[in-house]
C-alpha cells in the first residue's frame, strides 16, 4: 500500500511547488511542529516563521516559511504562504536583508505582543539558517 500523498505550496507570486510522492511533511504551526503522514486527520492550522521539511521518494527538502495557512484533507496538503525560500538555493545576502528588516520592524514602538513574538521567532529561525 502506498504511503504517499500530494503537496502543493502556493505563494502570491506563483504555485511554488507541487509533489505527489510526499511521504511526510513537518510544518512549524502555532501549536508546535506538526508531522503529517498519509491518512492524517483533516486539519487547518496557521504557520509561524520556521522551517518546512518535505520528505518524499525523491529525497528531503527544507524551506523557510514566513507565515501561512495549511490545510490537509483527503491526502492533499495545501500550504499558502506570503514568503517561502528553498534552503538549498538560499542567498545569504537575501537572508541578511530579511533579518535586518525584521529587526527594524521589532524596534517599532507600537507593535503588539503577538507581533513581537512572531518577529522574534522569525529572527531566531533566520539566525539558525545563517
Amino acid at each position: 500500500m502506498s504511503e504517499e500523498y500530494s503537496l502543493e505550496i502556493v505563494n502570491p507570486e506563483k504555485s511554488f511547488l507541487y509533489k505527489n510522492d510526499v511521504t511526510e511533511v513537518v510544518v512549524p504551526a502555532f501549536e508546535g511542529e506538526i508531522g503529517i503522514l498519509k491518512d492524517h486527520i483533516s486539519i487547518i492550522s496557521f504557520l509561524k516563521p520556521g522551517i518546512i521539511k518535505v520528505f518524499s521518494n525523491s529525497g528531503e527538502d527544507s524551506y523557510f516559511v514566513n507565515d501561512g495557512i495549511i490545510e490537509f484533507k483527503n491526502n492533499n496538503l495545501s500550504i499558502l504562504t506570503s514568503l517561502i525560500l528553498n534552503l538549498k538555493d538560499i542567498d545569504k545576502e537575501k537572508l541578511s536583508e530579511i533579518q535586518k528588516l525584521t529587526e527594524e520592524e521589532l524596534l517599532k514602538p507600537d507593535i503588539s505582543d503577538q507581533e513581537k513574538y512572531l518577529l522574534d521567532q522569525k529572527i531566531e529561525v533566520l539566525k539558525s539558517i545563517n
